[in-house]
């Protein structure tokens, strides 16, 4: 029997969403688009699953949607108009934090609301907004299944050693630790890479998800063992606007001698900072790379450097690494980037061929690379849709079995 599942991912600023058609456990996307630009110059936007913009349609006056629930309501308009005879049967969330104990998604009823509430001083700045797409969707869609997918659940095979501070361990048993993120971009590049060169998947594995948010995972016969984002999405690589690794003594600077608030720090931290705050002229890598100013420069060669620090690292966390993949928006489409990463990393096995980079081929190492290095394009939607439907399944088969 064939069912439609829906996936949501909403942010402070926009509501991602795609649709699928399940079938024989397999599921096949009908569309995707957002919402961005919610509560300042809303547009909502249709996409191919390359990212390729199919159609964009301004929203303004009485049609701007100022919160989640609006722009759900958009999506639902679209979705009337073009798929009037599709009936959504479940719905899949993007939630960024899942706490210490979940490592699988779940069915949202309002006890795991709750749960997922608690966790909102862990995650202040994204926790809220998932939430408030869930609110909204089971408001639209009352009699549909609704489930949570965590972005820290795959990090939750992490080893004691890398989940920990060096902080007194009532601290870490009170959730203080090392939760990692981008989890469910993760999963789907072990996918695509188990499909595409099944012993390097089962071998040692760094991936590189670099865009506007950055990280970076080691990951051993499947499992993560490390990673660079830490107790928040904060830690590791600098981002678009993220600082990424800074000394805490910095912080405690700005506080006690400069008088910054708690407020004022976390703007700074968020918004202010990464490569935008380093060449005060934006966060986006493209912009960054046309420009001649020296600042441009100079953030592009930090963040460069910071990745190639970090891939060391990794790489001494798994003992040698037998494949690199890129993935995310810089590290998808950003080929001078990929060189200048991989550029002297030969002691690592890794020797990218120039063409292969050049054109952004599926393997761009060449054939002497000991290391094998891939661009896979990230997919995290099909994710949410895949666990989405397993729990629809699996509801329908308990259903079953107590009838």
């Amino acid at each position: 029997m064939s069912r439609v599942i829906l996936t949501v991912n909403a942010g402070s600023s926009s509501l991602k969403f795609a649709l699928y058609e399940a079938s024989d456990a397999v599921v096949t996307e009908l569309a995707r688009g957002q919402v961005e630009g919610i509560g300042a110059e809303p547009r909502f936007k249709l996409r191919t699953t390359q990212g390729a913009v199919l159609a964009e349609e301004p929203l303004s006056g009485d049609d701007a949607p100022r919160d989640a629930s609006a722009a759900l309501s958009k999506v639902l308009d679209w979705q009337r108009r073009n798929h009037p005879d599709v009936r959504v049967d479940a719905i899949g969330h993007r939630v960024v934090h899942g706490g210490p104990d979940y490592s699988e998604p779940i069915v949202i009823d309002d006890a795991a609301i709750k749960q997922l509430e608690a966790f909102i001083p862990l995650t202040p700045l994204h926790q809220p907004h998932n939430l408030a797409g869930i609110a909204a969707a089971r408001k639209a869609f009352p009699n549909a299944l609704q489930v949570a997918c965590f972005d820290t659940a795959f990090h939750r095979s992490h080893p004691w050693v890398n989940d920990v501070f060096a902080l007194p361990l009532e601290l870490y048993k009170a959730g203080v630790r090392r939760y990692g993120f981008h989890g469910l971009s993760y999963e789907y590049i072990m996918g695509a890479l188990r499909e595409r060169a099944p012993l390097h998947a089962a071998g040692r594995v760094i991936v590189a998800h670099l865009g506007n948010g950055a990280s970076m995972c080691a990951i051993r016969d499947g499992l993560s063992v490390g990673s660079s984002m830490g107790f928040s999405a904060l830690d590791g690589l600098p981002m678009g606007t993220r600082c990424g690794q800074i000394d805490p003594g910095v912080l405690l600077y700005l506080m006690t001698s400069k008088g910054m608030s708690v407020e004022q720090l976390t703007e700074l931290l968020f918004q202010r900072s990464g490569l935008a705050g380093l060449s005060g002229i934006s966060h986006d890598m493209r912009v960054l790379q046309q420009s001649e100013r020296p600042e441009a420069a100079r953030a592009i060669e930090y963040f460069v450097f910071r990745v190639r620090r970090e891939l060391g690292a990794m790489a001494a966390v798994l003992g040698g690494v037998d494949a690199l993949v890129f993935t995310g928006g810089v590290g998808e489409n950003a080929n001078q980037i990929r060189e200048r990463i991989c550029s002297g990393l030969e002691w690592l096995g890794i020797e990218l061929d120039q063409h292969r980079n050049g054109m952004s081929e599926s393997v761009i190492s060449s054939d002497r690379s000991r290391c094998r290095v891939f661009v896979i394009r990230t997919d995290e939607e099909s994710v949410i849709a895949t666990h989405t439907l397993s729990q629809l399944e699996s509801m329908a088969t308990n259903s079953t079995l107590a009838g």
